[in-house]
């Protein structure tokens, strides 16, 4: 997820042109893309006390989407972790208001199509448009395009899901109005048991467990992510391969479908309809870019420091595989329940004048499988803006940047980088 781009657009605002290239005609990567609806990762549990640990951008963000009505109160994931629903609507107009607050420049439906090198550097991004093929040319590039589509276009070294072809499914979230809240109750404690007695009838059949449905703002509109799209192998689908994302698309509206003609069976839900289908299918994993850190599974349970962190991960290891998805948590209450997230996995080897920051960011595929989701991906997109400024102001590239001066200016932002700070109160 994707959430990545606009708020390192936003942090390259002390330069006098900072831009954005956006494929779609709305900014929020996979958040309004794949109609994710939830924020997961701001919030960490701390030795047993949940604390909104993404502030920053992400705050300003949060209370623009506030603003428009589009913003949940925080709510527990299995009993030990918050996320935080929004509407994608809001979402939509709260990133425009915000990158236009701060005068960034905005290019929409323009799609990358490769990079003009000089040695080591990028010399411009080309991109497509229905005006014709255009070059665009700047000092520092950063890559939230979650595939690391210029990262390796430029040559940087990269790998694929868990190097055995295996990536985290994705999914095909919809939205379902015309809910009566009053019938319907907590109908997501007893949604899995009616699940199970369809399966068990034969009335049924899943393509996965932990199927989440849960309500919007209006408690007559809930958001639904209750599918696993697979290949015909049963493998996960493959969101650099056009022919499997063709399948992929038409296979998770299927599934959609059939869900729905679940859900139409639980109380509260007889009267429903599909009320949104997100114009592309929510993506996980792809390709991860290897800069000077990969960012571990092991680094996620066991909480780690690093000098050169530049925000913290509080979501757990969170594995989509067949059939089911799998959270595994650091120790609770007894851990302080976040990772540090250093500024090295933002800095890919090869390419001088470059950043990644999101899903395809320098991560090992368990440490991603973290560090992928909204929360991280707005504090990796804060930092690389950030970055790139203090290199442009410089004249240096990003890898040789003062990891102190980031870290000083990313607190006078109001972001939290762990280290010795004080843990931010609140959600």
């Amino acid at each position: 997820m994707a959430e990545a781009p606009l708020i390192d657009a936003e942090n390259l605002f002390r330069q006098p042109e900072p831009a954005q290239i956006e494929r779609y005609g709305f900014l929020g990567g996979m958040g309004t893309a794949a109609g994710v609806t939830n924020f997961c990762g701001l919030h960490a549990n701390i030795f047993g006390e949940m604390h909104r640990v993404v502030q920053g951008i992400a705050s300003d963000l949060l209370a623009r989407i506030d603003r428009l009505g589009g913003l949940n109160a925080p709510h527990l994931i299995l009993g030990k972790i918050l996320a935080q629903a929004y509407d994608t609507a809001a979402y939509k107009i709260a990133a425009d208001d915000l990158l236009a607050h701060h005068k960034v420049d905005i290019l929409f439906h323009a799609l990358g199509a490769g990079v003009v090198m000089d040695g080591a550097r990028i010399r411009a991004l080309m991109v497509e448009t229905k005006a014709g093929r255009q070059a665009v040319l700047a000092g520092i590039f950063i890559d939230c395009s979650g595939d690391g589509d210029l990262a390796v276009w430029a040559g940087a070294p990269y790998e694929v899901g868990d190097n055995q072809g295996g990536m985290l499914y994705p999914s095909m979230m919809f939205r379902l109005n015309g809910i009566d809240p009053a019938k319907a109750g907590d109908a997501w404690r007893t949604i899995p048991a009616l699940m199970a007695e369809a399966e068990a009838a034969g009335t049924h059949k899943f393509p996965r467990k932990s199927a989440i449905v849960r309500p919007q703002k209006s408690q007559i509109e809930w958001r639904v992510n209750f599918t696993q799209v697979t290949r015909s192998d049963g493998g996960a689908i493959s969101g650099i391969d056009p022919d499997d994302m063709t399948r992929g698309e038409i296979e998770g509206r299927r599934q959609a479908v059939e869900a729905f003609a679940f859900l139409r069976t639980v109380p509260g839900f007889e009267n429903s309809y599909i009320v949104d289908l997100p114009p592309q299918l929510g993506i996980r994993e792809t390709r991860r870019v290897i800069g000077g850190y990969m960012l571990s599974g092991e680094d996620v349970l066991g909480c780690a420091s690093f000098e050169d962190s530049i925000g913290v991960n509080g979501w757990p290891k969170e594995s989509h595989v067949p059939g089911d998805v799998i959270f595994e948590f650091p120790p609770i209450p007894e851990s302080r329940g976040y990772n540090e997230l250093p500024y090295r996995m933002l800095v890919p080897d090869g390419v001088d004048n470059l950043l990644v920051a999101g899903r395809c960011a320098s991560m090992t595929h368990e440490g991603q499988s973290a560090a992928r989701v909204s929360g991280a991906c707005f504090v990796m997109g804060e930092a690389a803006g950030t970055a790139a400024a203090l290199a442009l102001v410089g004249n240096t590239i990003p890898r040789d940047i003062s990891v102190e001066k980031l870290q000083q200016q990313l607190g006078k932002q109001g972001a939290f980088i762990g280290r010795d700070q004080a843990v931010p109160e609140g959600l």
